[in-house]
C-alpha cells in the first residue's frame, strides 16, 4: 500500500491507516484520520516539507511524518 510521502503533485488519496508510534497521536490531532481525503499540493525545493490539503485546510508534514500514513490513491 502506498504511503503519503510517495504522492505526486495534485494526486488525491484517502488515508487508510496510520502507523502506531509516538507520532500517531499528533497526526490524528492534525486531522489525519482513516477515511479522510488528502491531496498533495506541493513541496519545498529540496522535497521536504510536503504540503497537503486535508479537510478544508493546508497541512505541512515532513517526509518522515508522511511516511507513517498509508493511503489509497483516488482517480
Amino acid at each position: 500500500m502506498p504511503k503519503l510521502n510517495t504522492l505526486r503533485n495534485g494526486q488525491k488519496s484517502v488515508i487508510t491507516d496510520i502507523s502506531e508510534n509516538d507520532l500517531s497521536l499528533k497526526l490524528l490531532d492534525m486531522g489525519c484520520m482513516p477515511g479522510e481525503e488528502i491531496i498533495m499540493i506541493g513541496q519545498a525545493p529540496l522535497g521536504d516539507p510536503i504540503m497537503f490539503q486535508l479537510g478544508g485546510y493546508l497541512l505541512s508534514l515532513r517526509k518522515e511524518e508522511a511516511e507513517n500514513i498509508q493511503v489509497e490513491i483516488v482517480n
